[in-house]
């Protein structure tokens, strides 16, 4: 072994050990921090650091038990135990019943009665003709006495711990009923179960030892320069570690917003800058709002069970506010005053308060469109859960950027144009391309599609304007624009990904990556 670039590398805590130890010494934690001075932390770390170079090892591993006292134990180290508490009442104000004594001295009725069952075994207490316990005289057993005699050395200590090697036979037998190692909240102490280390420094210490000496290396050379020592000028007359200039800096990793949170904040940024309001809404929504008040039929094939998720309980809201309700059931039923013949079908309303997972953003349209101003432009980003099979492109719980857009002027051009914002500024899409649609709520509808340089074509979202059907029965008489976009498609271009998992991702590395990368 080179001796010399091995004490380049030793750090002052392990030239301390060496300088101090020989290798027929047993050395522990508890010992270093008496002679030298250490903290527990560079005790073990300088263990540790010894250990890897081969120069310190394990002579052995002795297990050891410790009693620390609980907050019960704190409790009846003022008050008192309750046997000895019961002793003293019955004493002073004669017999009692056992209720009687857990009331007047605040104790549960289960303690009183437990310490009366072992008080009576011993003929301390007995139990009169009237179910009275009273005090027979008897000395007070020697249990109780070293009971709270180690509650009172207990609690004297700094740590409020006892260890099992400073205790007598008779203490350790008492404390074998007042300690518990699991579920000690009921008992005075919890039995700690802790291991001391003893190591012992090797034969090459000693040439270790000797290359210190004659290099005049003492442990106590400078490692900091500070702004005190240049002060008061002690560095002239100081000696200081050896820097090696090739050592990579230690690497800084600061803390910081998740890349995919800051990529839907920045979409809040952009659609608060363009003037809309953001809404909000619960996970858990009503069929009538997830897809009754958006004209889709019950017996549309997106309401099985195999398309959303059913909440467990309760199973359906108490009730459907009015009058969109009769409204709803109206437009499903004939059409209402919508102009439409509806879907001609028997409105189901026990079905329509059937609670789900918000399967779909647009539900969140839905309860807008019933409190919008008119001309008004809101959004919002939805978490969405829908039974789906989980790939590159599909998750079963996913986000979507909601939108709606009401005014008298408004059209399937002005439609385009968000829809662009979307694909181009947001996701960085250069490739875009709109595709005819059908939606149960929206005539005409259009998709948006956009080219990933991985994944090719992939729908980024559904849009269109809403159907009569679903405006009047809300009571908005005017033209709306809505969009449902996958926000978590949208990132996959914005933070250069390939895979929707990714986003979720618990490799830390990759997420710092793309943090950078954004």
């Amino acid at each position: 072994m080179d001796i010399q670039n091995l004490i380049k590398n030793l750090h002052p805590l392990e030239i301390k050990v060496l300088l101090k130890y020989s290798p027929s010494e047993e050395l522990t934690t508890a010992r270093l921090q008496k002679e030298l001075e250490y903290k527990e932390g560079h005790a073990n770390q300088a263990f540790s650091w010894l250990s890897g170079k081969g120069i310190l090892s394990v002579v052995r591993r002795e297990p050891h038990t410790f009693y620390e006292l609980t907050d019960l134990g704190v409790l009846y180290s003022k008050d008192g135990l309750p046997e000895s508490r019961i002793i003293a009442f019955l004493e002073k104000n004669g017999p009692h019943a056992l209720p009687e004594i857990a009331t007047a001295l605040g104790v549960d009725n289960k303690d009183v009665g437990s310490a009366f069952g072992m008080l009576s075994k011993q003929g301390v207490l007995k139990m009169d003709g009237e179910k009275k316990a009273f005090y027979t005289g008897a000395v007070i057993p020697e249990t109780i006495l070293i009971s709270e005699a180690l509650l009172k050395r207990a609690v004297g200590l700094e740590d409020k711990t006892l260890d099992l090697q400073d205790l007598s036979d008779a203490e350790k037998a008492v404390m074998g009923n007042l300690a518990k190692k699991r579920g000690a909240a009921d008992v005075p102490f919890r039995i700690v179960e802790r291991e001391t280390v003893v190591y012992s420094l090797e034969n090459i210490a000693l040439e270790v030892k000797a290359g210190l000496e004659k290099a005049g290396i003492t442990g106590n050379e400078i490692g900091t320069l500070t702004s005190k020592i240049l002060t008061d000028g002690s560095w002239k007359n100081a000696t200081f570690r050896g820097y090696n200039i090739s050592v990579p800096p230690a690497r800084i990793i600061p803390g910081r917003t998740n890349p995919y949170v800051a990529f839907l904040e920045s979409v809040k940024d952009k659609l608060c800058s363009l003037g809309f309001e953001e809404f909000d809404g619960p996970l858990v929504e009503t069929e009538f709002w997830n897809s009754d008040a958006l004209f889709m039929p019950q017996f549309h094939a997106a309401r099985d069970i195999h398309d959303v998720y059913y909440v467990k309980n309760p199973t359906h809201a108490k009730y459907i506010e009015e009058p969109f309700l009769t409204n709803v059931m109206a437009a499903h039923e004939n059409g209402g005053n919508t102009g439409s013949r509806g879907w001609n079908y028997s409105f189901d309303k026990d079905f329509t308060r059937r609670l789900i997972l918000r399967s779909q953003g647009t539900v969140l349209s839905a309860h807008q469109l019933a409190k919008a101003k008119i001309p008004g432009k809101y959004f919002g980003i939805a978490r969405c859960f829908r039974y789906d099979k989980v790939d590159a492109t599909h998750l079963s719980d996913f986000y979507q950027t909601e939108g709606i857009v009401l005014g008298e002027e408004v059209n399937l051009k002005t439609l385009l144009g968000f829809l662009e914002m979307f694909a181009v500024e947001i996701a960085g899409a250069t490739d875009v391309k709109y595709v005819p649609g059908y939606f149960p709520f929206t005539e005409p509808s259009v998709e948006v599609h956009i080219k990933h340089p991985v994944l090719g074509w992939f729908e980024l979202g559904g849009s269109g304007i809403f159907r009569p059907e679903v405006t009047k029965a809300m009571g908005i008489d005017v033209p709306v624009l809505a969009w449902g976009i996958g926000i978590d498609r949208m990132a996959l271009m914005a933070l250069g990904l390939s895979d929707l998992r990714e986003l979720f991702s618990e490799d830390i590395e990759q997420v710092r990556l793309r943090k950078a990368l954004y």
